[in-house]
């Protein structure tokens, strides 16, 4: 009698698990997929398609980084983030590679201060940011590697590519925006002051001293 119960138990237990795991495998890539967004893809490809070792990793950061809470920001802390923000794209006319530089250390600052892993462990603190960021993670993926590697090629072959220096600072602004915007309102102001950048304007309360024209000559 005893075996017998045993053997109904370890067979209960087993379907059990064996259920979960069917569940997990219908439910898992779905999920991931609209947790992750275009992380889900960037993902995979790095995985060479290798789609269950993807959703193993996805699904190890949101295991690590899925509780994390960030910490809200104060107005005045907002404010001279921005201003911050506002000074790298300013400073990116005469010295982009420098102000690349200053966005990355700038993302990192921000998403310490946020409640991520600090910015000394750039790939923990990345991994976590795509948790929450998903979105808009791999602009902060992009300006890293930029800031890292310092010389970018250009097109013509020739010393930095300022191109792909501005690329990189603009797909890092939207992390940014998500970053320092605790409130509503925020966001929606700067969708507009993205809106006059691109066309060489304003967002009507502080000036852009770029308009990332085409046209700029690339750094010696």
């Amino acid at each position: 009698m005893i075996i017998a119960v045993i053997v109904i138990v370890a067979v209960v237990v087993l379907g059990a698990a064996l259920l979960t795991l069917r569940a997990r495998g219908r439910h898992g890539g779905p999920d991931l997929k609209r947790r992750f967004g275009p992380e889900y893809e960037r993902t995979v490809a790095r995985h060479d398609g290798d789609t269950q070792a993807a959703e193993r990793e996805l699904a190890e950061r949101v295991e690590r980084h899925g509780g994390l809470r960030e910490r809200p920001l104060e107005p005045a802390e907002r404010e001279r983030y921005a201003d911050r923000w506002t000074a790298v794209q300013e400073r990116f006319v005469d010295a982009p590679r420098e102000a690349v530089a200053e966005a990355d250390r700038l993302l990192a600052e921000v998403a310490g201060v946020r409640g991520y892993p600090d910015g000394g462990r750039y790939e923990e603190q990345l991994a976590a940011l795509s948790v929450h960021h998903a979105d808009h993670v791999d602009g902060y993926r992009r300006v890293h590697r930029v800031a890292r590697d310092g010389a970018v090629t250009g097109a013509d072959g020739s010393g930095a590519g300022t191109e792909e220096l501005r690329t990189a600072l603009v797909d890092a602004r939207a992390l940014f925006d998500d970053l320092i915007d605790t409130g509503g309102t925020a966001g929606r102001d700067r969708t507009h002051a993205h809106a006059g950048a691109a066309s060489g304007g304003t967002d009507g309360t502080r000036p852009h001293a770029w308009s990332f024209s085409k046209s700029h000559p690339k750094e010696s």
